[in-house]
């Protein structure tokens, strides 16, 4: 991990993710990109030409700038190189251009919670980029001083297009010498009988080396009720979870289980594309 990259708006919220950034950032010798940005109406910009001759522009940018410093000033940024950068660009699609643009290895967002997912970081947008992005999402909730994974539990279907999501869990828990808590939840609607779940399970972990790790078949009421009481369970430190990035009409019926759970997680959830 080298790149790391921090949407804010230089909320307390924004400011627990940074803090866990800096943390992560010197655990793997990264660098922080720190992301703000300014959306503006569309018909402004392309009446006027430039965001620079827009006064409302200049304004937001003046700002901007002064919280930045006042950010970049913060003790635990000591000693990491931190690139500050403002974007004018909706909040979803600056984020992935600018992943793309610095080659970015993990986004770390800020969320209230319930509802903080939804209005944190304008608009949401947010919710798009735990949806979609190709990169793992780090969502943080509360501030954590000392960001410590001991015991990381990631919840998975087993099946092979998994697997990808599962060795970025995987160095994540190496990184910090965790205990890799994989469980398949079973529900009424999705079950699957123990020996066909323990059989699966065997199979995907067959070519895997990392042996720090338990696995658990449990029943629950649904998937995200099932991952949240599993954590409780084991006393998680963080959630790991893949998203296959629904889209449209298959989102709408299906919904997200990634989304769902970053909303009503207690603890910090990172989420995995699934190819």
């Amino acid at each position: 991990m080298n790149k790391i990259l921090v949407p804010t708006d230089f909320s307390e919220q924004a400011d627990n993710a940074l803090l866990v950034a800096a943390q992560l950032a010197k655990k793997y010798n990264a660098e922080i990109y720190l992301l703000h940005l300014l959306e503006l109406p569309i018909n402004e910009v392309d009446a006027i030409g430039t965001h620079s001759d827009i006064p409302e522009a200049v304004f937001f940018m003046k700002l901007a700038n002064k919280r930045f410093e006042e950010v970049l000033n913060k003790e635990y940024l000591k000693d990491i190189i931190v690139h500050d950068t403002i974007e004018f660009h909706k909040a979803f699609d600056g984020i992935m251009d600018t992943c793309s643009k610095y080659n970015i290895d993990l986004i770390v967002m800020g969320s209230h919670g319930v509802s903080g997912l939804k209005e944190m970081f304008i608009g949401s947008n947010t919710e798009k980029v735990v949806r979609s992005s190709e990169i793992p999402v780090l969502v943080i909730k509360n501030k954590h001083n000392d960001f410590d994974i001991t015991n990381f539990v990631f919840a998975s279907s087993f099946k092979p297009s998994n697997k990808k999501a599962y060795d970025q869990a995987v160095n994540l828990a190496k990184s910090f010498n965790a205990k890799l808590h994989l469980v398949l939840i079973n529900t009424a609607n999705r079950f699957i009988t123990t020996e066909k779940a323990n059989t699966r399970i065997k199979e995907f972990l067959s070519y895997s080396d990392y042996d720090n790790i338990t696995t658990s078949i449990y029943n629950d009421e649904s998937i995200e009720l099932g991952i949240l009481n599993y954590a409780q369970s084991v006393n998680a430190d963080i959630i790991g979870i893949g998203t296959h990035g629904r889209q449209g009409i298959a989102h709408f019926f299906n919904g997200s289980i990634s989304e769902d759970l970053v909303n009503h997680a207690k603890r910090p959830v990172v989420t995995f594309k699934i190819k």
